[in-house]
C-alpha cells in the first residue's frame, strides 16, 4: 500500500474523514461538497459520508462517477478501496433511467430508457397510484399533484428520476453582504456552511441556537442574488429575519 499526503481518509464504509490543518483541506472540502454529507465537525477532523442521495444530487448537478472517483482518489492518503469505488459508478449509473418530462399533449410524463425499470417501478404499490395512463412502453403519465411525492418514493426504491419537467427560474436581485460597513465577520463556520451549501446545491444547516444560521442563509442569498423565499414559524421570527437581513446586507425595509 502506498503512502500519500493527501489530507482525505477514505474508508470501505463510505465515511471520508478530512483533516482539517491540511494545507489542502480547503480545496477537497469544496471538491466533497457536491456527492458527500458532513456528519460530524470536530476541532481537527471532519466525517463526511458518501449517501445515494449524496451521489444522485451530484449527478443532477451535472458530476459523473468520474469526477467523484478523480476527487476521492486525489485528495486521498491511503488507496481508496475499490468496492467503494465500484458502488459509487453502479449507484450513480441509476440516476436517469427514469426522467420526468412535460409532454405537449399528455403534460407530465415519467419516461425510461430501461423498460425493466418502468415495469418494476409501475408494480409498486405506493407508486401505481400515482401513475396514470400508459402512452406507450417507455412512458406513462403522471398525475402533477403527484410529482414531488412520486420522486421522494422513486428515491426510496433506488431509482431516482431525473426531472427535466422544469420550473420558473427565480428572478434576479442584487444582495449583497454589508460587513464593510458593519463591524462584523461572518465565522469560519458560517462561511463553510454557505460554501458547502452552494457548492453542494442543497443542504440542510444544522447549528444550536444563537450560532447564526441566520447568517448563513444571508451568505447564501449573497451567492444566489435572487428572490427568495424564507419559510418561518410564526410572525416573530419573521421580523427577526427581516432585521438580520436589513442590518447585515444591501436588501432594505422596502
Amino acid at each position: 500500500m502506498s503512502i500519500g499526503t493527501g489530507p482525505l481518509i477514505v474508508q470501505s464504509d463510505k465515511t471520508v474523514l478530512l483533516e482539517i490543518d491540511h494545507e489542502q483541506a480547503q480545496e477537497a472540502r469544496t471538491a466533497l461538497a457536491p456527492f458527500a454529507e458532513l456528519e460530524r465537525a470536530p476541532e481537527h477532523v471532519h466525517t463526511y459520508r458518501i449517501t445515494p442521495l449524496a451521489l444522485w444530487n451530484a449527478r443532477a448537478a451535472g458530476h459523473d462517477a468520474e469526477q467523484v472517483m478523480d476527487v476521492l482518489e486525489t485528495y486521498s492518503r491511503f488507496p481508496v478501496p475499490q468496492p467503494l469505488l465500484i458502488d459509487i459508478a453502479d449507484t450513480m449509473d441509476r440516476y436517469g433511467r427514469l426522467k420526468l418530462i412535460k409532454h405537449p399533449a399528455h403534460g407530465l410524463v415519467l419516461e425510461t430508457t430501461d423498460r425493466a425499470v418502468l415495469t418494476e417501478i409501475r408494480r409498486h404499490k405506493k407508486i401505481k397510484p400515482m401513475l396514470g395512463a400508459e402512452i406507450d412502453e417507455d412512458s406513462v403519465v403522471v398525475h402533477p399533484s403527484e410529482r414531488g411525492r412520486l420522486k421522494q418514493e422513486l428515491l426510496k426504491v433506488g431509482w431516482p428520476a431525473e426531472d427535466l419537467a422544469g420550473y420558473v427560474d427565480g428572478e434576479a436581485h442584487p444582495i449583497e453582504l454589508s460587513q464593510e460597513h458593519e463591524e462584523w465577520q461572518l465565522r469560519d463556520y458560517q462561511e463553510m456552511a454557505a460554501d458547502s451549501f452552494w457548492e453542494g446545491g442543497s443542504g440542510v444547516v444544522v447549528l444550536p441556537c444563537g450560532a447564526g444560521k441566520t447568517m448563513v442563509g444571508a451568505a447564501s442569498m449573497a451567492k444566489a442574488k435572487a428572490t427568495t423565499l424564507i419559510l418561518v414559524t410564526n410572525t416573530v421570527a419573521g421580523r427577526q429575519w427581516k432585521d438580520e437581513l436589513v442590518r447585515r446586507t444591501s436588501l432594505t425595509e422596502e
